[in-house]
């Protein structure tokens, strides 16, 4: 197979969507021989692709235990596509907090930007999920970092969010952190309210915003 194009691109979407593990594979491993050029088009094909089982979860079409086959489909992808997404700098290249904050606890597209921000020479402070903001603030003074990424698949994240943001601000902290939020629910109106620095929903793109942060 030549280079990736459109069509394998839908592919891709298409079998993470329909949670067709072996399609994934074949197509993740003709990248892989092409060369591995694009590879963030990939990554964000299969988020596309888990847009689809969210769909048809809340459908009823899909269950719960289809979800979780779901996300280890796309922890497969993410590290498959790790080697092709992984920064040219060598060594430590910074450190960060990153968590799923309180009163979520999915995890799967964190765990995704940790694995993808370690293959970048980051050190990733994985505070798991269902994190309150007192604890988010915490581990960011006591590690003495300037990246703080929260995810929520919930649209109750909001909040959470919103009081980490503040709870960084009454630390004295919110000048010298800048923070980036991810998930399902985020928008540019999201991160207003929140009062974060950077919005995304593709873990590409925020790492490359982490990544530029601890690089000024």
């Amino acid at each position: 197979m030549g280079a990736f194009g459109e069509q394998e691109l839908l592919d891709l979407k298409t079998a993470v969507g329909d949670l067709d593990d072996e399609a994934v594979s074949r197509l993740l491993e003709a990248f892989a021989s092409s060369g591995g050029e694009g590879a963030d088009k990939l990554l964000s094909a299969c988020q596309e692709g888990m847009d689809i089982v969210g769909q048809r979860y809340e459908s009823g079409e899909y269950y719960v235990a289809d979800l979780i086959f779901a996300g280890e489909i796309m922890s497969q992808a993410a590290m498959a596509l790790k080697p092709f997404l992984a920064g040219k700098t060598g060594g430590n290249t910074g450190k960060m907090v990153l968590c799923t904050v309180k009163g979520d606890i999915h995890d799967i597209g964190k765990n995704i930007v940790k694995s993808l921000l370690e293959a970048e020479g980051i050190e990733v402070v994985d505070l798991g999920i269902d994190v309150a903001p007192d604890a988010i603030v915490r581990a960011v003074k006591e590690n003495g970092v300037q990246v703080l990424a929260m995810s929520g698949v919930l649209t109750l994240a909001i909040e959470s969010m919103r009081d980490t943001v503040a709870a960084l601000s009454e630390a004295g902290l919110r000048d010298t952190v800048k923070v980036v939020i991810g998930g399902a629910p985020v928008s540019a109106d999201f991160c207003k309210i929140v009062g974060a620095d950077a919005w995304t929903l593709s873990a590409a793109e925020g790492v490359r915003i982490c990544r530029a942060w601890l690089s000024a």
